[in-house]
């Protein structure tokens, strides 16, 4: 396969508009925020954000188009995703490289991201058996009983700059399939991938209105909150904003699925085999630099005979990383998302020299010949972390990796159980009544056992515990399914069936 030409700027920005049944619309109230090359740190284009006024056009073709679209057969549906899958799967690499070109992932990971974003989709084809209710007869003399499920009406999601292909893939395919109508507001750092989706659902035969993008900030957030007509809202980013997201959202009458942060812990037990954990930490700490809610943060070393086994090697391992613009065939780690993000990044490392951890490899200051203005950051390990310090208990969202010592399996537990997050976990071992017991005792809503990023697949859904998710179902998978619907149970009988007289007691099975 032939290396994708990048996504880059023009001579002079391009502005990157709302997309609004069915077609692309330019901003009108106005405002719009620069959208940044990570490995060059310059501005490419510019996107437009929506005012509440654009965010209420957005929802009222969303709202136009729901009765016909609800009331379409769900196989009619599910050939319009399968046709919107055929394109996903033919445009994957011009997806991959709008990423790298705003966010700044490598191309490789960013190909991966597009193909976990097209699983979902593939699931979402399945709606006609997802969609199949329950159906009892004779629940009662002449009484049958089923339950169906149905669409809920507008629906809306509100994506991280992180994932702009996966994270709206996990919302939209299961809830247009579903029969409801939607509204996406992608993250303003990497938006253009959002209309190129867009445009794709078009393609593939979705009636106009079906699929909306209102581009924006937090104005666009308050106004699909607060909007009447969005009778659902699903959001992924931090906890202090998913809490905030949840509250308000359920103030005003909406189901709400809010993913917020996470610290995820790897614990290392002393018959874990050293090459594959050097391989699991390097890969799950490092990769994407370490932009991901499922990335590790905390090697937990049972023991200080594996912690002198391990942390050396994986020093050499990030001493030795490609770090380069995100389009080179051989990188392994790019950019930081913007300016910000990695000086935020540096700050913590300065504070984890301050509160005492031990830095093994530092990487402030890090420049890449030829990108001196990227906003580039160098992989950095800390060792003798412990469970007080900001660095610890705070989620970085960077490159960075703190290693803690643990004496024991129920100490390394216990530790883990008692951190505010409950996102994502990994153990090490070659033990199956060890892997058993980390897996029953630990309170975390995804677990790994020599799996490093243990996320779930399309049928299953993604989700943690704690303060790493608000709201009761998970994203996608079967749990997405019921997020989207509602449930109704229908009681039938006939007047030939029907006993004469009034009944004024609790009916029950005769």
């Amino acid at each position: 396969m032939s290396q994708p030409t990048p996504h880059t700027a023009s001579v002079a920005p391009i502005d990157i508009p709302h997309f609004i049944h069915g077609v692309s619309v330019p901003s009108q109230s106005g405002r719009r925020q620069a959208v940044y090359n990570p490995a060059t740190g310059v501005v490419a284009r510019h996107v437009a954000l929506a005012s509440a006024a654009e965010v209420d056009v957005a929802v009222a073709a969303a709202r136009a188009a729901f009765p016909a679209w609800s009331a379409t057969p769900t196989i009619r549906r599910a050939r319009v995703m399968n046709a919107f899958l055929a394109l996903m799967n033919q445009h994957r690499d011009e997806l991959a490289a709008m990423i790298t070109a705003e966010h700044g992932k490598v191309f490789t990971d960013a190909q991966g991201e597009v193909t976990r974003g097209i699983e979902i989709i593939e699931f979402a084809c399945g709606i006609p058996q997802l969609l199949k209710g329950d159906y009892t007869e004779q629940v009662s003399t002449g009484i049958d009983n089923w339950t169906v499920r149905q669409a809920l009406g507008v629906v809306a999601g509100v994506t991280p700059f992180n994932f702009p292909v996966m994270v709206p893939c996990w919302m939209f395919p299961v809830a247009i399939a579903c029969g409801n109508t939607f509204v996406l507001k992608p993250s303003e750092r990497d938006p253009s991938a959002s209309i190129f989706m867009a445009e794709l659902l078009t393609k593939a035969g979705l009636p106009a209105g079906v699929f909306n993008v209102v581009q924006g900030d937090k104005l666009a957030v308050d106004a699909l909150l607060g909007h009447p007509d969005v009778k659902a809202l699903s959001f992924v980013g931090s906890t202090p904003i998913a809490q905030s997201i949840y509250e308000r959202g359920a103030h005003h009458g909406k189901r709400v699925q809010a993913l917020g942060g996470a610290k995820n812990h790897m614990v290392v037990m002393p018959d874990a085999d050293v090459e594959q954990t050097v391989d699991a930490l390097i890969g799950a700490a490092y990769g994407s630099a370490g932009e991901r809610c499922m990335a590790i943060s905390v090697a937990v070393f049972v023991g200080d005979e594996i912690a002198h086994q391990v942390i050396p090697k994986v020093a050499e391992r990030v001493r030795a990383l490609k770090i380069k613009h995100g389009m080179a065939l051989d990188a392994e780690m790019g950019p930081i998302v913007t300016a910000e993000a990695r000086d935020r990044i540096e700050g913590y490392i300065g504070l984890g020299v301050d509160e005492g951890a031990t830095l093994v490899v530092d990487g402030r200051g890090y420049t890449v010949p030829g990108f001196e203005n990227g906003f580039f950051t160098g992989a950095t390990l800390f060792d003798h972390v412990t469970p007080d310090m900001r660095i610890y208990k705070e989620e970085i969202f960077g490159p960075v990796l703190a290693c803690v010592r643990a004496q024991t399996f129920a100490e390394a537990v216990d530790l883990i159980n008692a951190h505010e997050f409950g996102n994502g976990v990994a153990c090490y071992t070659r033990d199956g009544n060890t892997a058993r017991e980390f897996a029953r005792q630990i309170q975390v809503g995804m677990v790994g056992i020599n799996v490093p990023i243990p996320v779930p697949m399309a049928w299953h859904g993604f989700g943690g515990w704690k303060r790493s998710l608000f709201g009761d179902m998970h994203a996608y998978g079967e749990e997405g399914v019921r997020f989207y619907t509602k449930q109704k149970s229908v009681m039938q009988r006939w007047p030939e069936s029907t006993a004469k007289g009034a009944e004024f007691v609790m009916p029950t099975a005769q």
